[in-house]
This record gives C-alpha cells, structure tokens and sequence, in this order.
C-alpha cells in the first residue's frame, strides 16, 4: 500500500519537473520551421493549452490503462519505444548487478579477517576510487586506455557492427543466444558488456564492500561467533554460515535502491558507450525535448526503484526472521 502511494508522489513530482524544463515541446514536436499554426495546432493536439493538473490527470489516466502517451519524435507509442530498450539497459544493470555481488561479498569479508593485510589495502583502494571519480569521467578513460590504447575491449554498442542480434525472446543478448544456441553471438555480448558492467558498478562496489566489511567486523566480535568456534565448528562453516547471514542484513537493505541507482546511471554509462537503452534515449529526448517520453522513462525509473524495495523487504525477512512488518 505505502508502495502505491510513494509512487504517485513521485509520479506527479517527476511530472512536475519534467514539463518545467526549458523549451516548448510543441515547438519541437511541430518540426524546424513549422509556423506559429502548426506549433498552436501541436500544443493542442498534445494538451498542451490545459493547465499542469488537467495535463496529469490524462497522464494518469492514460497510464492506468497502460498507455504512455506518443513520442514527440519518433511518433510511436512510449510504450513500444520502452519494450524495445528496457532490455538493454536492464541486461547491463543485471550484469554489473553480477559483478557487485560478485567482488564486493568476497573483498568485504576477506578485508575483515585480516585488517589491515593486502586484501584489506586492496579494498580500501577499491572504496576510495569508487566513491571519489565521478563515473563518466572512469568510462571516458576506460575507453581512452583499454579500448583506444591496449585495444582489450571494444569501443561499444551491444554487438559489433557486422554482427547480427539473435532471436529475439527476452531482448537480453546474452539470454537470447544461449536460448538458440549461437554461441558466437553470445561470446560477442558477453565481450561487449563487460566493460560497461563492471564501470556502471564501481560506485555500488565501493559502497557494499565498506557495509560488508563493517558488518563482519562487527559480527565476529559477537557471542554467538565466539561459542560456535568453542563448539569446535569449521572456520568455514562460522564465516559462511553463521557470521556471513547476520553480516549482509545492511549490505541487502540497499541492494534495491543500487539497482534503481545503476539504472540511473545508465544514463552516463550508455551515451559513453553507444548502449541504446532507455538510458541513451533519455538523452535524446531531452535535446530533443520529447516530454511523453521523458515522463515514460522517469516512471520506469521510478517503478524500478520502489519495485526494487519490496524485493528488499522481502529478503530482509529471510534473512532476520525476527524482523515483523
């Protein structure tokens, strides 16, 4: 229920925003050189000339019957120009989603066994760049030394350029070429979306490598840990088992707000990498000020965000049992 409600506040304060941004979306939409008719005509047409509350009544309206609005530029449904690009970006937040989990579990704990050891310097290495480069200028340097210099990957896109998509089932290249059995295609995918993946993730690595390692620290100074070393239990099963569970219950409680985070910073990442998600979009929509479609993304965005909590939720009730919403 709170969900809901969350989500028509920012709903109406993302609508807000959109369409207090600069520039006439009529004039836009009207075309280079439409006359002053043709731009009233498109105001209308659009509705435009209602006042902001009239005009987000019929955004809701239309959006309770699954229906977005046109897009001022391509002149297509928002809903299909969303279908065709929510798999890339979601593909890439996935990955990068991987990789976090991935690295930032294992350094954390690992840095909290051995304070102060390599594995510890090696991760605080890792927190300090994460959180202190901004993540456009890591991708434009990444592209400068491992694409254009030491040529280790390639420069974007989501295939090369004489590559074709494979069969589409899911729009994940990587899922779509293990479904019908291209193998080729799917080493290319993978090849492309490394890089990407794991520069869109290093600001959350940062940031869950530092709660991991906090966590353990603490946990293992616990009574419990302590009585289940006495009771002769493997080092193994302590850590893994019993110290690990209790020590991810802060790291899980972001997790569905690092999705939505990454997702928002697509937005970067896919304009420096040629990606062509909702991300990329995003750009173009904003010079090109297609509103409808603006509205459409921020809500995806948005939907995301409070999707990605009660998943949240969700999980931290498994993990913490005495936890009682």
């Amino acid at each position: 229920m709170f969900a809901i409600f969350s989500l028509i506040g920012v709903s109406l304060l993302m609508f807000i925003i959109v369409y207090t941004l600069p520039g006439d979306p009529a004039t836009a939409a009207a075309g280079p050189g439409a006359s002053p008719e043709q731009i009233e005509y498109m105001r209308q047409k659009l509705g435009l000339d209602k006042p902001l509350y009239q005009q987000y009544a019929r955004f809701v309206w239309r959006l309770l019957h699954g229906d977005l609005g046109i897009s001022t530029r391509t002149h297509r449904p928002v809903t299909t120009e969303l279908k065709e690009r929510i798999p890339a970006s979601f593909e890439l937040v996935f990955a990068a989603m991987l990789f976090l989990l991935l690295v930032s579990i294992p350094l954390g704990v690992f840095s909290a066994l051995k304070p102060g050891g390599v594995i510890d310097a090696i991760g605080r290495i890792v927190v300090a760049l994460g959180m202190g480069m901004p993540i456009f200028w890591v991708g434009l340097v990444a592209q400068m030394i491992l694409v254009g210099k030491l040529h280790l990957f390639p420069f974007g896109n989501r295939l090369g350029l004489t590559t074709l998509p494979p069969p589409s089932w899911t729009g994940f290249y990587v899922i779509d070429s293990l479904l019908s059995g291209d193998w080729a295609t799917l080493k290319e995918a993978v090849y492309h979306l490394i890089l990407p993946a794991i520069i869109l993730a290093l600001p959350e690595l940062a940031v869950t490598t530092r709660l991991v390692r906090s966590s353990m620290l603490e946990v293992l100074d616990m009574d419990y840990v302590r009585t289940a070393r006495a009771k002769g239990l493997p080092e193994r099963t302590v850590l893994w088992k019993h110290a690990l569970r209790n020590a991810l219950i802060a790291p899980v409680t972001i997790l569905g707000l690092q999705f939505g985070w990454m997702l928002g910073n697509t937005i970067l990442i896919e304009r420096i990498f040629c990606w062509g998600g909702i991300g990329y979009f995003a750009v173009s929509s904003i010079y090109n000020r297609d509103f409808p479609m603006l509205n459409g993304i921020a809500f995806v965005m948005c939907l995301v965000f409070v999707v990605g909590n009660t998943i949240v939720d969700i999980l931290y009730l498994i993990l913490d049992p005495r936890v009682k919403y």
